[in-house]
């Protein structure tokens, strides 16, 4: 900016001499100093102006450390004749603030810091601002909705609470029964509006729960919310994993003292039996495009990683060593996959070329690590042991840059990403149960997401196929 400011200022000054040539002394001295001092101080504050708006209209989420940006959210105003389901005025305004709570962009405030009047409504006019900066707000939010019967018609409104400006504004239309699904609609909207990129917010998790007694399959939203069991086989399910569109699952189960490899079609509802084979038939991962997987198999005697098509066949072997080879996790371009070996001793994980068959170890801290999930922005994660406790880490995949996302919190195991690679989700029991947390990938806003009784672990994250 300074280069730009001084290269203005010669071409004032340039101009200004241009002009005193004709004009006689003393002109230039005078008038093209003021001229340029008024330009400058007009260029100046347009300039500081135009920072401090744009602070306010662009979050950058690629900061390594982002400031949480303090929003307001109250209840939600009922905007018809008739009050109907006044119940929605609170759940509306709950659904949409914890989404930006675990966003990790924002932070919400405390309702009970507001002091603004029931008179005020949800447009421009009807807000005095300053009601929302002296409590610190930087952002409201303000929401109206109407029903006629089980109809549901939502309004939002964001603010820049510093100029008093519209950032968004927008209807949805849905039912009473779906009004969650159309906050975390808008929530959605909200932030792809304010940042560039579209929020987690109709994202699901699948994950192994254990609340029957015996490991079975549950899906649930992001947030925990619509807890769905999947599986009722009575037995030790586990490893689910969504397919790059959200729309297919595998998962393994023990059925006469073996492992079968099943596909639930969650479109469809329909399940089908993958890889029936004799031994082992486990820890199945997609391809990017969805038509293979890879798992592994003990058909030849040794645990090997193989590469099968959707209905089971057998396409290539990918890993031939004497140590045990599992857990395969591919990249986003699907020309390498990560994997984990025991065959320097202890499990570590390699990373598997797969277009000139070149394997290369990843990772050499610590005594255990395992369960690697590569991220659509090209990092791969994984729970490691070095003192006898599981944590969660992060790695590029050419083994710089470490990161531990979780430190003296129990064990934290099971790592996998949100669909965009921004958030990270795994398993912990720093609560003295295994539940289910999601945090942003570089750790911070870390946040507890299921609450159900029994162990939840093993998550896997897609997009909500509707």
């Amino acid at each position: 900016m300074m280069k730009l400011k001084s290269i203005l200022a010669s071409k004032i000054l340039f101009n200004s001499k241009q002009k005193s040539i004709s004009s006689g002394p003393g002109f230039f001295t005078i008038r093209a100093i003021f001229l340029l001092i008024w330009i400058l101080v007009l260029w100046i504050g347009i300039i500081v102006h135009a920072d401090r708006a744009e602070s306010k209209l662009y979050i950058d989420i690629t900061s390594p450390s982002m400031r949480r940006i303090s929003i307001a959210m109250p209840d939600f105003k009922y905007l018809g004749k008739k009050n109907e389901h006044p119940d929605l005025s609170s759940k509306l305004a709950g659904i949409i603030s914890n989404d930006f709570d675990l966003s990790g962009y924002f932070k919400p405030l405390d309702k009970d810091s507001f002091i603004e009047g029931p008179e005020s409504g949800v447009t421009r006019d009807s807000i005095h601002f300053k009601d929302w900066s002296v409590i610190g707000a930087e952002i409201l939010l303000k929401g109206g909705y109407e029903c006629i019967g089980q109809r549901l018609k939502v309004e939002v409104r964001v603010f820049d609470v510093y100029s008093g400006s519209q950032l968004y504004g927008k209807r949805a239309l849905g039912s009473v029964e779906e009004s969650r699904y159309l906050m975390h609609r808008l929530g959605n909207d909200i932030i792809f509006s304010l940042t560039g990129h579209p929020g987690p917010f109709l994202t699901r998790l699948a994950f192994v729960g254990t609340s029957t007694g015996r490991k079975e399959i549950y899906i649930s939203d992001y947030d925990g919310h619509n807890l769905k069991q999947t599986t009722s086989y009575n037995t030790i399910t586990l490893s689910p994993r969504w397919s790059p569109l959200g729309d297919r699952m595998i998962y393994t189960s023990f059925r006469n003292s073996r492992t079968v490899l099943f596909m639930h079609d969650v479109i469809k509802g329909s399940v089908a039996k993958i890889s029936d084979r004799k031994g082992l038939n486990i820890a199945a991962a997609w391809t990017p495009n969805g038509k293979e997987l890879a798992l592994t198999l003990t058909i030849s005697g040794n645990p090997d990683i193989y590469l099968i098509d959707i209905t089971g066949k057998i396409l290539k072997k990918l890993t031939r060593n004497w140590g045990i080879d599992v857990s395969p996790a591919f990249s986003p371009d699907g020309k390498k996959m990560a994997f984990v070996s025991n065959r320097s001793g202890s499990p570590q994980i390699y990373v598997l070329n797969l277009i000139n068959n070149q394997v290369e170890r990843l990772t050499f801290e610590g005594n255990y690590n395992t369960s690697p999930a590569w991220s659509k922005l090209d990092r791969i994660a994984f729970a490691g042991s070095s003192d006898g406790h599981f944590d969660i880490y992060t790695i590029s995949p050419d083994g710089k840059d470490l990161h531990r996302v979780t430190q003296d919190q129990g064990d934290n195991e099971d790592p996998c990403w949100s669909p965009d690679g921004r958030y990270i989700a795994f398993s912990s029991h720093r609560t003295g149960s295994k539940h289910i947390f999601i945090a942003n990938a570089n750790g911070e806003n870390q946040r507890q997401v299921t609450f159900f009784e029994g162990d939840q672990l093993s998550p896997s994250w897609a997009q909500h196929f509707r």
